[in-house]
């Protein structure tokens, strides 16, 4: 049995109670053990090499652990790994999940995120657009509110709406005129912990799983999305990927490994915050937002 990467990833964000790192680890390590560790048709000098404290005996140095291996992958040593064609990041992974038809996918999306706790809206207009963020803002009796710089935000004239009801924002700063280091970035990270609310635009947002995709190339920071107890996420139809091969496909990521990537980091996102940890009784917003909503956003609400 063989298991990609990306297919693991997808088993990560559809088993929904898997959020945090730790848990992402050992995920990630009982699938390795069980899919490469023990799979019999491994070579019989690579089966039984795990060791309960640490995953894998350790190996005497760096040569011996690749060519091992590239033993088990069935290459010779130094051979490099097969060409793959311009663009293709990943082989393909059918088989996995239901194909999406194309006018369910924000149906599914919803439905997803509702699985998890997370609350979808759809907004026709510019007065629905008003009244569904102005009671979030009033829910969470919200005084202060940051949002990413995604484009959608200055779009739909987010800082307008904010000030007209008397809510303190802060803007991510601008690349074309303030660094990283200056004190309005500063600013921006002291009042994204300070604020009730963080909204932000989307990358993608990702039916099977439900989840929401960001990179700090559109958003400027994931800090809008993270720090605050309450998630905004605007999206539009043209932002609904039915699968996640359509979003790994589509993410500024370069196929030449040597080629640096667009922005800092990607996050998935899947429904608030939460986790079992302590004697398995669920709890929503330790790690992040407790609450997290996603707001469909029409050609109509857009100025």
């Amino acid at each position: 049995m063989r298991t990609s990467g990306a297919r693991l990833f997808r088993m990560f964000l559809t088993g929904r109670k898997l959020h945090y790192y730790a848990h992402f680890h050992i995920f990630f390590k009982t699938i390795y053990f069980h899919c490469f560790v023990q799979h019999t048709s491994l070579p019989l000098e690579l089966r039984g090499r795990y060791d309960t404290k640490c995953g894998l005996k350790a190996m005497s140095n760096r040569e011996e652990f690749l060519g091992r291996v590239q033993k088990a992958l069935g290459r010779r040593p130094g051979e490099p790994p097969p060409a793959r064609r311009p663009g293709e990041l990943f082989g393909p992974m059918t088989g996995v999940m239901q194909p999406i038809e194309a006018d369910y996918i924000i149906d599914k999306f919803e439905l997803e995120l509702q699985k998890v706790a997370g609350s979808t809206y759809r907004a026709a207009n510019s007065t629905e657009l008003d009244v569904i963020i102005k009671k979030i803002l009033e829910d969470r009796q919200a005084k202060g509110v940051v949002y990413s710089r995604n484009p959608i935000l200055a779009a739909v004239g987010i800082r307008a709406r904010l000030a007209a009801w008397g809510v303190e924002a802060e803007s991510w700063p601008d690349p074309r005129t303030d660094s990283l280091g200056t004190s309005a970035a500063k600013s921006f990270r002291e009042k994204a912990f300070a604020a009730q609310v963080g909204i932000t635009g989307v990358e993608f947002v990702l039916a099977e799983s439900g989840s929401l995709v960001l990179t700090s190339h559109t958003e400027g920071a994931q800090l809008a999305s993270l720090a605050p107890p309450t998630h905004i996420a605007l999206y539009r139809r043209n932002q609904a990927i039915a699968t996640l091969e359509e979003v790994l496909e589509r993410l500024p990521v370069p196929a030449d490994p040597n080629q640096a990537m667009v922005g800092r980091s990607v996050v998935f996102i899947t429904g608030p915050s939460r986790t079992a940890d302590i004697e398995q009784i669920l709890i929503r917003g330790v790690h992040g937002p407790k609450d997290v909503h996603a707001i469909l956003v029409e050609d109509s609400c857009l100025a």
